[in-house]
C-alpha cells in the first residue's frame, strides 16, 4: 500500500488516503518535529487545506510506503527523509487522538487494531511479588 506525494496535493488529500486504509489512525503535519518521546505542539500543526508544496523542505515527490507491516516511526522517518515533511501518526484511544510517542515501534496494523492500548496499559500483578 502506498500513497503518492505529489507537488499538487494538499494535506487533506494525503490524510484522506491514509485514513481510508487505517480508520483508527490519522496523519498530521507540523512545522517541526518533536524530540523522541515528546508530542508536537498543536499550534505547530498545518491546516488541512495547506498545499504540500508549501510545507516541505525537500522538493521531491514519489511514493510513500504505508504497508500494514511498517511501523509508525518508519513512516514518519520516510516522510522526513524522502519528502522533507514533519508528519506524525496519531491513534485513537477511546474518544481521543494520541500521538505515537511511546508506541511508534508498533506497526500500522497493530495501531489501527487498537493494540497500542494493550502495549502501553499499566496492569497490576495478580499477586504481590515475594522476596
Amino acid at each position: 500500500m502506498q500513497i503518492y506525494i505529489s507537488e499538487e496535493a494538499i494535506i487533506a488529500d494525503v490524510q484522506e488516503r491514509f485514513r481510508r486504509l487505517y480508520p483508527r489512525l490519522k496523519l498530521e503535519f507540523f512545522h517541526k518535529s518533536a524530540l523522541p518521546g515528546e508530542c508536537c505542539d498543536e499550534k505547530d500543526k498545518f491546516a488541512a487545506n495547506t498545499p504540500i508544496e508549501k510545507i516541505r523542505i525537500l522538493h521531491s515527490f514519489g511514493w510513500l510506503d504505508i504497508s500494514h507491516y511498517r511501523t509508525a516511526l518508519a513512516v514518519e522517518h520516510d516522510l522526513r527523509c524522502l519528502f522533507g515533511l514533519h508528519g506524525h501518526i496519531f491513534h485513537k484511544a477511546g474518544d481521543i487522538w494520541l500521538q505515537t510517542t511511546t508506541t511508534g515501534h508498533l506497526t500500522l496494523e497493530e495501531l489501527n487494531a487498537g493494540d497500542a492500548e494493550k502495549a502501553t496499559a499499566f496492569q497490576l500483578p495478580e499477586e504481590p511479588e515475594k522476596e
